[in-house]
């Protein structure tokens, strides 16, 4: 009769104490974390949501917003930079047909073929490989004493962002 010696225990406790060998406050606590687990879980589930439909377009029309406004500005950019590399390119032909000239004893007035002056550039650059500029059209033959000109195809691509008198002193052909 140690069962009835729990004062408050009833039958079914008494029974499943008897069944399982576990003590009545072990089942208790057990039963205990169950329920505290499950109800954790259930207001975990309650708080988790996700964005509406709505919040994502938002978020969708704002970033469409901000590329339609920087997007033209980086190809402005890019372009203006490419101008300036243009016009680096042909100061750096007009030195080394300079150069050429110099050490070849050429008169002024003289024609100097584009294998001739690219060796005065710097090794393994795309200008001394080619000749050509970054667009791919040739800067051609040179002649001593005269400033290189801006070819009429690279010219074109760039005046909407770089006019004439941007590529000064550099005329087009």
């Amino acid at each position: 009769m140690e069962i009835l010696k729990c004062p408050g225990a009833g039958i079914n406790t008494a029974l499943l104490r008897c069944i399982s060998g576990i003590g009545i406050t072990d089942a208790i606590k057990q039963n205990r974390d169950k329920k505290k687990a499950n109800h954790m879980l259930n207001k975990l589930n309650q708080r988790r949501g996700g964005f509406t439909l709505v919040e994502i377009m938002i978020v969708v029309a704002i970033i469409a917003l901000l590329a339609a406004i920087a997007v033209p500005g980086f190809l402005r950019a890019r372009k203006r930079s490419q101008a300036s590399r243009i016009i680096n390119d042909l100061r750096l032909v007009d030195s080394a047909v300079d150069q050429y000239a110099i050490e070849t004893n050429k008169n002024t007035g003289t024609t100097v073929n584009v294998a001739d002056w690219t060796p005065y550039l710097k090794k393994g650059s795309a200008l001394y490989t080619t000749g050509n500029d970054l667009f791919g059209n040739s800067y051609g033959n040179q002649v001593v004493d005269s400033l290189p000109r801006v070819p009429t195809a690279t010219f074109n691509t760039l005046s909407d962002v770089a006019n004439a008198d941007f590529f000064s002193p550099y005329r087009t052909n």
